[in-house]
């Protein structure tokens, strides 16, 4: 099953449960007696109508099916509520200007059976996916190369299972093996062929796919693609430098020349003003049950302390500098109190950002700033980050990335987010960032023994029946290629 298959067939089970949604939704009230007749049946087809023709929309623009952006549980949740609540806005505002009544208490019914239709089908289309890897169904691939790239791309297969492809392992000359992981530590010795003999290891293992992430493209690379389109092994490539995916790309076929074309992303201004607005009249809504928080601490760290903020210096957009205000925690001290570091593990101490957020210095989404020693050190790819006003939380966070993290690690995901930003998806991860909170919470009130999962380890939690990254590091090494 393709991908966008999948995607379809996630778009008509939506639009096939609205018109149940919503006859259960009068089937409830009618059999309870909650004092509303039901809709009329005109009525009933103007919002069916409405309901299925926002919904289409709306999946289009905030890729709703779950598996587009990869596969995240957080995310796929705080995409559909938002995508809901929108809708039932929709219907609001219909409502008024039809003059056809709908009321409030019946989509406070509509809007759960919505939510909870929607989350199952997406977790029977997961079921599906991980029915068809149980049994083999899957394109095993092979990545050539080693180093960072290799590895973020194992990783993003690791995120798409609707892909249906497993990689098996790494292709990589003797030399270019990984330090990091020392040969003692690897079960079984590493199959170590010369270049011609690669196609035969390749054809052993059943592998249906050889994807090029190799800087290089050498005499025996290219040879080794000519071999492998030979024997019917798929070939696909990743750009380089990879570096440059920051700019949208378009394919040109130029007599047979493929050409990437790479377009300079610009925002336009109403963009950039609804942004502001939405960064002014959120960051005061978050303001007001944050204050009594913020208050306690602040008053707690006067006493303990005596001070209870202290201001930071941070890089911010293009490069320019700015005081960052946040409680007077120390974050990577061996001596910290467990005041402070609870007051650090649930992100209370970046609340007196919002204040940065209402002088203009910051915005509610976008990359974390960081401090002027470390983005001094910035290679022109990192150095893209400060093209975007920074944020009180963003994609690297939500993925759980901290600011003791590599900035490399962050960039990667901060760039995801700036080549495509919007208003909704900013909702959406402001909505995530709820989440994630709250779920710390709770592991907190539970008890030790059930700590937050690592983010590292998530992946391979989330998607049973693929590999962990140990298991793949393990098997790259079984199956590389070594040099002639």
């Amino acid at each position: 099953m393709k991908s966008e298959q999948l995607r379809n067939k996630i778009l008509a089970a939506d639009l096939a449960w609205i018109p149940l949604a919503l006859a259960a939704e009068q089937s409830l009230r009618f059999g309870q007696h909650w004092g509303q007749n039901p809709l009329a049946p005109l009525s009933f087809i103007v919002y069916l109508v409405c309901t299925v023709f926002a919904w289409v929309l709306l999946s289009e623009n905030m890729d709703l099916d779950g598996f587009r952006g990869g596969w995240r549980p957080s995310s796929l949740v705080s995409h559909l509520l938002l995508a809901v609540a929108l809708l039932m806005v929709l219907l609001l505002a219909i409502e008024s200007v039809s003059q056809r009544y709908v009321g409030r208490l019946r989509l406070s019914v509509f809007a759960p059976l919505l939510l909870l239709g929607f989350l199952a089908i997406r977790q029977l289309a997961l079921r599906g996916v991980f029915r068809r890897h149980e049994r083999g169904n899957v394109r095993r691939v092979v990545i050539l190369g080693s180093g960072r790239l290799a590895m973020e791309l194992a990783e993003k297969f690791n995120h798409h299972p609707e892909l249906l492809c497993q990689v098996i392992g790494f292709l990589c000359p003797r030399e270019e093996i990984p330090a990091s992981r020392p040969v003692s530590e690897i079960p079984s010795a590493p199959d170590t062929v010369s270049t011609v003999d690669v196609i035969g290891l390749l054809r052993r293992q059943n592998v249906d796919e050889l994807i090029l992430a190799h800087t290089s493209t050498s005499s025996e690379i290219l040879n080794l693609v000519a071999l492998c389109r030979q024997h019917a092994i798929r070939v696909s490539l990743v750009p380089q430098p990879y570096e440059l995916y920051l700019s949208r790309a378009r394919l040109l076929d130029l007599g047979g020349l493929p050409l990437l074309q790479l377009e300079e992303k610009t925002e336009p201004a109403f963009a950039v003003i609804g942004k502001r607005l939405l960064d002014i009249v959120l960051a005061l809504v978050f303001a007001v049950p944050a204050l009594p928080i913020l208050l306690f601490c602040a008053i707690a760290l006067r006493f303990s302390k005596g001070r209870a903020f202290r201001w930071e210096d941070r890089v911010g957009l293009h490069g320019a500098p700015f005081s960052m205000l946040r409680l007077n925690v120390d974050h990577d001290s061996p001596n910290t109190s467990r005041f402070d570091r609870l007051l650090e593990h649930f992100s209370i101490s970046e609340l007196p950002q919002f204040w940065n957020v209402l002088r203009g210095d910051m915005s509610l989404v976008g990359p974390r700033p960081e401090s002027p020693e470390r983005a001094c050190r910035y290679s022109a790819w990192q150095q893209e980050r400060l093209s975007m006003k920074p944020g009180l939380t963003g994609l690297a966070q939500v993925h759980g990335l901290r600011d003791q993290h590599p900035s490399e690690d962050k960039t990667s995901h901060d760039l995801q987010y700036i080549l495509h930003p919007s208003l909704l998806k900013d909702l959406s991860l402001l909505i995530e960032t709820v989440w994630t909170l709250t779920l710390r919470l709770v592991h907190a009130f539970e008890g030790p023994g059930s700590a937050p999962v690592e983010p590292s380890k998530a992946a391979h939690m989330a998607y049973p029946g693929t590999h962990s990254f140990s298991e793949i590091y393990q098997h790259a090494h079984r199956t590389e290629s070594g040099s002639d």
